[in-house]
């Protein structure tokens, strides 16, 4: 494991489905749902979409968790680092459930909303928590998955995605290490 770097566990953009980010609520909808299915039937060996935009430049990822995020638009308020430091940690998730009155919309009325919505108007851009280089060493990704809680990471070579680093393949090869350790203890 010490000697592994992002560019032996990546998967390369170009096995992804794509979206654009000017897609609507509901075709981003489909778009994970057919994905889900291709993954599901072993037709395709990924369900993440790449969200691109008009110069077919990857600006994110979608998933269904920016769906729902996008179904309320009040997510975009939120600076969780200012409302971290003014509620301490006691209650803060219902602090900000109130604070940004999340979900008190019926949430028939939420889904009239979203068929104006576009993929652009919610899907988060990507951090610097969010991306690893091609040679960086894993300890790095281990420290971003546990930190950011992150399904997957964005790997840069110079200044273009050319890949997902996706925490599903980390844990695959952790499993596997740690049961090779544990086979060569017994034998011992």
């Amino acid at each position: 494991m010490e000697k592994l770097h992002v560019r032996d566990l990546m998967v390369p953009a170009d096995k992804f489905p794509r979206i654009s980010s000017h897609a609507s609520f509901y075709e981003a909808l489909a778009a994970l749902e057919t994905a889900q299915e291709k993954y599901l039937s072993g037709e395709s060996e990924q369900r993440i979409l790449l969200v691109e935009d008009e110069k077919k430049k990857i600006v994110g990822k979608l998933s269904p968790m920016d769906l729902l995020r996008g179904l309320e638009t009040n997510y975009s308020r939120v600076d969780t680092e200012k409302t971290l430091s003014r509620f301490g940690f006691t209650g803060i998730l219902e602090s900000i459930r109130k604070d940004y009155h999340l979900w008190e919309n019926p949430f028939k009325d939420l889904c009239r909303k979203a068929e104006a919505v576009q993929i652009k108007d919610f899907i988060k851009g990507i951090s610097e928590g969010q991306s690893v280089g091609v040679e960086d060493p894993m300890a790095k990704c281990f420290h971003l998955f546990v930190m950011n809680r992150h399904d997957a990471l964005f790997v840069f070579e110079a200044d273009r995605i050319v890949g997902l680093l996706r925490f599903s393949d980390v844990y695959r090869e952790v499993s596997s290490t740690m049961k090779e350790c544990h086979m060569e203890a017994i034998q011992k």
